[in-house]
């Protein structure tokens, strides 16, 4: 049984889609774009989950839709590796972004925490080379199957629209949010 479930990367992928959106439903060539995979390769695991009573079916307006069957005995399971596995990504992606120059502060919200309406998943204030993070950020959106919108502000910027009580940084600031890193009141 767990041969036929991690047996691909496709599956992987469909399984991360899922369970981290356990209360959507998505037709098939809506989960192929998200997902970047082929559309042969996504009906065969969708057809493979659905053998292991993991995700169902429901039809509507002659389109087939799929969602996680959460009664599943295995769902509790395995939602918890899906999420834990999303921890050791979202650990890695912070430690390359300390690489990358010299991060004051850093929160993560948005994709990150499940918050939809904010206007950036992650801030970071300080210096970094834009052009490594942006590539960073590529290969972190393919791992997560969603785009990372974020936003870079200097610290002067970042104390100036803190001091005026921005809007943009306050509804960030508001929300719920994983602070990843905190050197604000470092002297340096």
């Amino acid at each position: 049984m767990l041969e036929k479930l991690f047996g691909s990367r496709t599956r992987v992928k469909l399984l991360r889609l899922l369970f981290l959106n356990a209360e959507k439903q998505f037709f098939v060539r809506e989960i192929t774009r998200t997902i970047g995979e082929r559309i042969n390769s996504v009906r065969r695991e969708l057809k493979n989950l659905e053998e292991l009573n993991l995700i169902f079916q429901e039809e509507k307006n002659r389109k087939k839709y799929y969602r996680v069957n959460i009664e599943s005995i295995l769902y509790p399971e395995l939602r918890a590796l899906v999420l834990k596995t999303q921890v050791s990504v979202e650990k890695r992606l912070i430690k390359n972004i300390e690489e990358l120059g010299n991060v004051k502060y850093m929160v993560l919200t948005g994709v990150f925490t499940g918050v939809q309406g904010v206007p950036t998943d992650m801030l970071i204030v300080g210096t970094v080379n834009r052009a490594k993070l942006d590539h960073l950020i590529q290969k972190f959106e393919s791992d997560l199957n969603a785009p990372v919108n974020y936003t870079v502000m200097t610290m002067k910027e970042y104390m100036l629209r803190r001091d005026i009580t921005d809007k943009f940084l306050y509804d960030i600031l508001e929300n719920k949010k994983i602070v990843a890193i905190d050197r604000l009141n470092d002297a340096s």
